[in-house]
């Protein structure tokens, strides 16, 4: 059973990594920017072959973390036509954004087919409440929740993380009833601690949504982009320090939690890869040094600037920047083995 844990964990992170270095890729063949090596997983290369037609070196390296797709010009100027620091700045934007999308994508598809095999959505509409905190605020079946704490709520999915992650404090919730917005002021929800972490405590139900294709199709954008919320309020969260290291997982800790997931379930595997290919596409937008998105971040002032800034200039930051992410990681990998422990 551990063997197939291991290889379902193996292809979770390589079919998220190959969806992201394909979107690089695609892209960059369609700009016509010359390719060196596709890679999937880093460090010394098991399997490798070189494209007679394109040149291009296809390979599958050792450690299955990770991988890259090398461009011609990504890193030093280079006075060839397919260059890409000879390409203008917007197809540079899009090929870099291009496996964050491709993640991002993948994880829609992944909500669509989940979605797709459940019998119905929890609406945010209050069913049961008599005997539920909200019942003693004034809430009422047939309530509503459009809002949190002026967060606009529009699946049920919106509503379970605000109230587990901000719950251990009053709340102002807005219902609507008969057409006209309701709030229900200081709403104190039951806590419960959750690895070291006050959270609060749903104690109400809700209708559930009729089950349509175009109820599919709208439910599956809607979770998909409130899972999005989900994972910039928790980066939010983590750099403010309301979470501290401990609430962050590293390769050791989400393979851990995959291993988990396959006793669960197709449908668990299914949610915890929206989520896990969700977060690879957005935490690789980020603003930081040697990520995609602090590589956007420097196309972005090129064109701001007309003119870009020197090569060896960014490449120092880059460089910087993956000194410290590997430091980071390191850490991160250190505090996952000793959960396990």
């Amino acid at each position: 059973m551990i063997v197939i844990k291991i290889l379902v964990a193996l292809l979770f992170f390589g079919f998220m990594i190959l969806s992201h270095e394909f979107g690089h890729y695609i892209t960059a063949r369609i700009f016509k920017v010359g390719i060196n090596e596709f890679a999937i997983g880093m460090g010394p290369k098991l399997l490798s072959k070189t494209s007679k037609k394109t040149g291009i070196v296809y390979s599958l390296r050792a450690i299955p973390i990770g991988g890259f797709v090398s461009l011609v010009g990504e890193d030093e100027e280079n006075d060839r036509e397919d260059s890409l620091n000879k390409k203008a700045w917007w197809k540079r934007f899009i090929i870099l954004g291009a496996g964050s999308f491709m993640n991002i994508l993948t994880a829609v598809v992944a909500m669509f087919i989940l979605l797709s095999l459940s019998p119905y959505y929890p609406s945010t509409t209050l069913a049961e409440v008599e005997s539920s905190v909200l019942a003693e605020y004034g809430a009422a079946e047939y309530d509503k929740i459009v809002e949190i704490d002026g967060e606009k709520m529009s699946v049920f999915q919106d509503v379970s993380y605000k109230i587990a992650s901000d719950g251990a404090e009053p709340l102002d919730i807005t219902v609507e009833r008969d057409g006209k917005e309701i709030v229900l002021e200081d709403v104190q929800f039951k806590t419960e601690e959750v690895e070291g972490i006050l959270c609060g405590v749903i104690d109400f139900k809700v209708y559930a949504k009729e089950k349509t294709f175009g109820t599919l199709v709208k439910e599956a954008f809607m979770q998909s982009f409130s899972t999005i919320k989900i994972i910039y309020s928790s980066i939010a969260d983590l750099f403010t320090g309301k979470y501290g290291l401990e609430a962050v997982s590293g390769p050791v800790g989400t393979v851990n939690v995959i291993a988990e997931s396959v006793s669960l379930g197709f449908e668990s595997i299914l949610y915890l890869f929206v989520f896990i290919s969700m977060n690879l596409g957005i935490f690789n937008l980020l603003p930081i040094p040697a990520l995609d998105g602090g590589r956007l971040i420097f196309v972005i002032i090129e064109a701001i600037r007309g003119k870009p800034i020197k090569p060896e200039h960014e490449g120092i930051v880059h460089a910087v920047g993956m000194i410290i992410l590997l430091a980071f990681m390191a850490v991160v990998v250190v505090s996952d083995i000793i959960k396990l422990i």
